[in-house]
């Protein structure tokens, strides 16, 4: 795991001084990513040096070289993404300014009462005068979260924050972590269903398989309301608008090649679930356990081995969670490579176009959170009982059709992307309405 730290680092202000500082960092394989004065003393200069390392490495050594450096040492430092933590990363605020008798006796008592019954005799309109369809639960068992695990929903609870955040930033939507003490599907699945008249509808996140799938079908056949599980679904849009834009970059047309996914977990499954639909013929799947190897079979693609995948397969993705399981001699010329496990790939790009790839990348530049915002936003203003594989499609190839210069999709942070993916999903959900 990488950590991001500031060092402050007091030095002569004289030159050549902070250069045997970064010398040093440079010397023991840091990144350094920011460097910046921000006090002048008398005699020296206060440095915020903010880095980047690997958690193995030992902190205190970098720390014992900087302070053997000539009147220089480390006074002072900070986690920046712990600061970042610090308090939370949301909270509920009001939308009307309560500032008067008047206002607070029309949206609390006795004017709310009004309110309540015209929702009574209609429930629809609930939909009008509440904040509902502009508010998703986000719901983890905490069995799954990121790459550490099954570390309980407490832990988890930073990343709900994450997606609550993401979501009100980029599309104004009200996400609300919800944490649950349980492991046991039907449980979940009824708990979950009892709490779903509180949201116009429901994210499921970082749940382990094969659980994730049971628990989202059910839900599906069982609530009113677009229910999705962003680890699966989120993370397949994502990779297919990336390889819509490989594979016409290279002059390919995605639905004639042999496709292998290697990892057939909730990512893993809900790719080849979506390239399906896409209408690739042949979608090929690697994986340890026999029962996602059966799963795969049942939705239409075919179980392999890895090293039958890596002879067969034109486009490969992996998603097993395994560093370095692709090796070099398993690349075939031409292919194309997606190893999307991080930190660590399954084979590092510059190793597999080394090796013949006709193109290599890894998951740090496909995110799925340019998904899940906008495909929210646009289901929840078409008012849609569902999200289906054709609303995943519409996301994907306007994020692939927004692809600028070398990325394959827009940048994460672009919200003209997320505004168009949410027009996008809005038009296609209303074809479908009628």
């Amino acid at each position: 795991m990488k950590i991001v730290e500031v060092l402050l680092v007091e030095a002569p202000h004289q030159p050549g001084n902070m250069a045997k500082v970064l010398t040093i960092v440079g010397d023991m394989g840091i990144t350094v990513e920011g460097l910046n004065a921000i006090r002048r003393l008398y005699k020296d200069t206060v440095w915020e040096l903010t880095i980047e390392y690997d958690d193995s490495f030992d902190m205190q050594v970098l720390v014992d070289h900087i302070n053997s450096l000539p009147e220089t040492k480390i006074v002072g430092k900070s986690d920046r993404v712990f600061n970042r933590h610090k308090g939370g990363k949301i909270k509920t605020t009001s939308s009307i300014e309560i500032n008067s008798l008047e206002v607070l006796r029309d949206v609390y008592t006795p004017g709310v009462a009004r309110v309540c019954q015209a929702i009574q005799a209609d429930p629809e309109k609930i939909k009008e005068f509440t904040n509902i369809q502009n508010t998703v639960a986000i719901v983890t068992d905490g069995s799954a979260i990121l790459g550490l695990g099954n570390i309980g929903p407490e832990a988890g609870l930073p990343v709900m924050e994450g997606k609550a955040a993401i979501f009100s930033e980029l599309v104004g939507i009200s996400g609300v972590p919800i944490l649950l003490k349980e492991k046991d599907p039907l449980r979940i699945i009824e708990t979950v269903e009892c709490i779903a008249s509180s949201f116009g509808a429901i994210l499921l996140e970082d749940i382990k398989a094969p659980e994730c799938f049971q628990i989202e079908e059910e839900l599906v056949h069982r609530l009113d309301k677009p229910v999705f599980h962003d680890d699966q679904h989120g993370t397949a849009i994502v990779t297919l608008a990336a390889l819509l834009t490989a594979t016409r970059r290279l002059g390919m047309c995605i639905k004639d090649k042999v496709f292998g996914q290697i990892g057939l977990g909730a990512a893993g499954m809900g790719i080849c679930s979506l390239l399906l639909e896409y209408g690739v013929r042949d979608v090929l799947g690697a994986d340890i356990n026999e029962n996602a190897k059966k799963q795969l079979r049942g939705d239409g693609g075919t179980p392999v081995s890895l090293e039958e995948l890596m002879e067969k397969a034109d486009i490969v993705v992996a998603t097993s969670g395994v560093k370095g399981l692709i090796k070099p001699e398993m690349v075939k010329e031409g292919q194309i490579i997606m190893a999307l496990t991080n930190p660590d790939p399954e084979i590092e790009p510059e190793v597999a176009l080394e090796h013949g790839a006709a193109f290599a990348t890894d998951g740090k530049t496909v995110n799925n959170m340019l998904a899940f915002p906008g495909l929210f936003r646009g289901t929840l203003d078409a008012g849609v009982s569902d999200i289906n594989h054709q609303m995943k499609i519409a996301a994907a190839e306007t994020l692939s059709s927004l692809a600028k210069e070398d990325a394959l999709v827009p940048s994460a942070l672009n919200k003209e992307a997320h505004d168009a993916v949410a027009k996008a999903v809005y038009d296609c959900a209303l074809k479908i309405k009628q």
